[in-house]
């Protein structure tokens, strides 16, 4: 059966174990057009040997069909721990979608299913996942485990999200990454997918919070999702349109054209700005355009597993 055919039989959501399998495969068939040629067969059961190790693991069996040097890796050594956090809140939802699908994403869509992939491949490495969900109120926690049961709740719960027609109306980021900093205590490498779009408190609090996640070691990579079309570079008709805020309620009436110089200098400024405080703050800063491939996400992933370990 295709992926076609799949997505006209049911709903994206329903199948989201599958879609996640399916995108993780997809990257993995293509990584040889990435620096990880030679990486995808058996990734999951070796690293790149580094000059200085002791050359007793070397895989030469790999060397010879891959002519790289890769060190077996022990189950001991793929022990990784990695909490995803996603942003739950109305802005989330944008852009509105009748039907869901791979090339036809909002951008809760595009983070619950960039999270079922990377539970798919942790899965794979035997490394452990934990989940965070938040909105106007601290949704849901599940700590880093590694069983099979484990990872199926946590994609019933993906699911479960998808299923809802309209998100709570308010952010409460600040308050709420400092709720999950506190319960992260292990060392861990933390996700978050965001659209940093908040209703509450300054940017300097949030970014506080960010700053909270740090500790204890904790290395933090902030996908930052955007529908880069409309949310940066402002393309939309240009009719008599009425602009909504989905999590104040705020309305503006205008022609698109009228402001559209003008709100790209101030998204573009505000971008830069988050940029240097993640820089700031030893966060790793990855933008995200949810019409784009599932890769970057993925290929970050891979780079800071790497890092970590």
């Amino acid at each position: 059966m295709n992926l076609q055919s799949v997505l006209n039989k049911a709903s994206l959501f329903q199948n989201l174990e599958l879609l996640a399998n399916q995108v993780v495969e997809g990257f993995i068939s293509g990584i040889h057009k990435s620096p990880f040629h030679g990486f995808s067969a058996e990734f999951a059961e070796h690293k790149i040997y580094n000059n200085g190790e002791s050359t007793k693991h070397i895989d030469w069996k790999l060397f010879a069909k891959s002519d790289k040097l890769y060190t077996k890796r022990y189950e001991e050594e793929t022990n990784l721990r990695c909490h995803m956090i996603l942003d739950n809140s109305a802005s989330m939802y944008f852009p509105e979608v009748k039907e869901l699908g791979l090339n036809n994403l909002n951008k809760i869509g595009f983070g619950t299913l960039s999270i079922a992939a990377l539970m798919n491949v942790l899965k794979r490495q035997r490394d452990a996942v934990g989940l965070s969900i938040y909105s106007d109120s601290y949704n849901y926690y599940a700590a880093e485990k590694g069983s099979e049961r484990h990872f199926q709740m946590l994609l019933a719960k993906l699911n479960e999200i998808n299923q809802v027609a309209q998100a709570p109306k308010e952010t409460a980021t600040y308050t709420y990454l400092h709720q999950i900093a506190e319960k992260i205590k292990r060392r861990s490498l933390i996700f978050l997918f965001t659209d940093m779009f908040q209703t509450e408190k300054s940017d300097d609090e949030l970014f506080e919070a960010l700053r909270h996640l740090k500790y204890n070691k904790h290395e933090v990579v902030l996908f930052h999702l955007l529908d880069k079309k409309h949310e940066h570079h402002f393309n939309f008709d240009n009719t008599p349109k009425r602009f909504v805020d989905v999590e104040t309620g705020a309305h503006l009436d205008l022609y698109a054209d009228n402001v559209k110089e003008a709100y790209e200098e101030a998204i573009t400024n505000y971008l830069t700005q988050i940029k240097l405080k993640c820089s700031q703050y030893r966060i790793k800063y990855v933008p995200v355009d949810i019409n784009a491939s599932f890769s970057t996400v993925l290929n970050t992933f891979l780079v800071e597993r790497q890092k970590f370990i």
